[in-house]
């Protein structure tokens, strides 16, 4: 489906609010603003039409709910005091834009060379990123935002599924809570499959809604890890990175996996 369609349906699904709507045909996005606020959300449409490829209606589904949430969201004050066990990290590519709508600076962290952390307030069924106007105005430190939502992640639950294919063991992540690929920045839950696999550790965070760890235990399983990644990587609502990353010395490294059976690690690729 093209992406103009894609915007006609969009507004057509959520005309009941008294919402502006904008395609802008050049970038091919989308955008749903409220018209006192001025406040909204930009979406990409390749990015839906390619889900849509797969996943049809339920891809408009998908938009359509957690724009309104968003929106909806946005008309609430949201505020850190009182809500310290609502603050969370989130992963994002390093193509996120760094500043909100209103151009307005969102707190962040540099992760590897193809993520970075951001940083939000859950409000239920939605999150709100924090800005630096929010930070400042609650007398908030970027220090203080960090470590809040690193202790936060380390309470969710590490529930996983386990699949072996070909000799190799891959352990997915999805709670689809909104912070499964945030995982991977809980440190004791990666060592603690460090020690569990007994080949080479490697993981993929394809989007936000999904951490893959694997125990490669032999060639093949580069190529499978490869080509799982890069499915979820297509069908995610929150796409963050097609690579994928081996893991040594508590460190995540991107790796590129090249032909069949090849994985080959970028020199420029090791995290900061």
């Amino acid at each position: 489906m093209k992406p103009r369609k894609i915007s006609q349906i969009l507004e057509e699904r959520m005309s009941g609010h008294d919402w502006n709507f904008h395609y802008d045909r050049e970038k091919e996005t989308f955008r749903i603003e409220d018209p006192l606020s001025k406040k909204g959300i930009t979406i990409g449409l390749n990015e839906i039409a390619a889900r849509y490829e797969t996943s049809k209606e339920q891809a408009i589904d998908e938009v359509v709910y957690h724009a309104e949430e968003a929106l909806l969201a946005m008309k609430k004050e949201g505020t850190l005091d009182g809500k310290e066990k609502a603050v969370f990290p989130v992963i994002r590519s390093t193509s996120f834009p760094e500043k909100t709508s209103e151009d307005i600076p969102l707190i962040f962290d540099e992760h590897t060379a193809e993520t970075r952390i951001f940083y939000a307030l859950d409000m239920g069924k939605t999150y709100r990123l924090i800005d630096q106007a929010m930070m400042e105005k609650e007398g908030w430190t970027k220090k203080r935002i960090k470590e809040t939502a690193l202790f936060n992640l380390r309470s969710l639950p590490a529930s996983f599924k386990e699949d072996r294919v070909a000799g190799n063991v891959f352990y997915f992540f999805r709670a689809n809570d909104g912070y499964d690929a945030s995982r991977v920045l809980n440190e004791s839950l990666l060592e603690s499959f460090k020690e569990r696999i007994s080949g080479t550790m490697a993981l993929a965070l394809p989007h936000q809604d999904v951490l893959i760890i694997a125990d490669v235990q032999n060639e093949t399983g580069y190529d499978i890890l490869a080509q799982m990644t890069m499915s979820f990587f297509a069908s995610g609502r929150v796409p963050v990175t097609a690579l994928s990353f081996l893991y040594e010395e508590g460190e995540l490294e991107p790796i590129f996996i090249l032909g069949k059976n090849r994985a080959n690690t970028p020199k420029d690729g090791k995290e900061e």
